[in-house]
């Protein structure tokens, strides 16, 4: 029987990239898609905005009302959203997915205070690619240490709001936690003018906006007669949306708790 999926942003960017995604999936089937009450399209067919075909799903902005009628929500809005409906989803019993960029520290403990009640799977990128990269990240950090500095660059489309990345941040935090640094004192976001010679610690941060690029992400160690880069390019959106559906999926299966997309490729390690 097909699992009954809910979108919240259907109308954005990767809403209509997860309503294409739940369609061609045969386990899964798009029971509700929601955006803001001011959304032009609300009350227009979301198969047909996704470019699937009429599905006879209308976007909708009551979540409330819609959570009642779901196995499972994927929320890829904004914070402050995304800190309600996670809030809705325990008290509904509804497991989520999180595709939310640009949270701060209390958006997390939100998601947190959930995962005591639900699944809550929360990764700053969806791709099974990008999950396998930060692995590779961790242990190049761990065995090229404080020799090699480290620079990420990462660009994106123009619309894109927030810089840096949630994947960039991820891959800084990856790299902080490989080398006993800490990313909130030891990250530099950009560089103009005298900036002096470059701090060992560094963990620095470039950022492209551009056209239509969907996502590339490089994370530079630099020695001394030698440069390491692990990269990783997206070319459509899908592979984020057939990863977010994937975790949606799993997450029927769990309990209660904070997952990432190492816990759904099962690539945890022990300990």
């Amino acid at each position: 029987m097909s699992k009954r999926v809910g979108i919240t942003g259907a109308a954005g960017r990767m809403g209509r990239n997860l309503v294409q995604a739940v369609t061609e999936h045969p386990q899964a089937g798009l029971a509700a898609a929601l955006d803001r009450s001011d959304n032009p399209f609300i009350g227009q067919d979301a198969g047909e905005l996704a470019g699937s075909g009429r599905l006879g799903v209308t976007l909708a902005d009551d979540v409330d009302a819609a959570l009642q009628g779901l196995d499972v929500l994927i929320d890829f809005t904004a914070p402050e959203a995304t800190v309600r409906h996670a809030g809705l989803c325990a008290q509904a019993g509804l497991p989520l997915v999180v595709g939310t960029t640009g949270m701060d520290a209390s958006g997390r403990d939100a998601l947190n205070d959930a995962a005591t009640t639900v699944p809550v799977v929360f990764a700053a990128n969806y791709s099974a690619g990008v999950t396998l990269a930060l692995r590779l990240i961790a242990d190049a950090a761990r065995a090229l240490g404080d020799d090699y500095d480290v620079e990420i660059i990462e660009a994106h489309h123009r619309h894109k709001v927030d810089a840096p990345s949630g994947t960039a941040l991820r891959m800084g935090e990856v790299v902080a936690e490989s080398l006993g640094r800490d990313l909130a004192r030891d990250a530099v976001y950009g560089r103009e003018g005298q900036t002096g010679v470059r701090d060992s610690r560094t963990i620095g941060f470039e950022t492209i906006r551009a056209g239509d690029i969907v996502g590339e992400h490089t994370v530079m160690f630099a020695g001394i007669g030698e440069r390491i880069e692990i990269t990783h390019r997206a070319s459509s959106r899908m592979t984020f949306a057939r990863g977010a559906l994937r975790a949606a999926l799993w997450a029927l299966d769990q309990s209660p708790g904070l997952y990432d997309m190492e816990d759904v490729l099962g690539l945890k390690r022990p300990g």
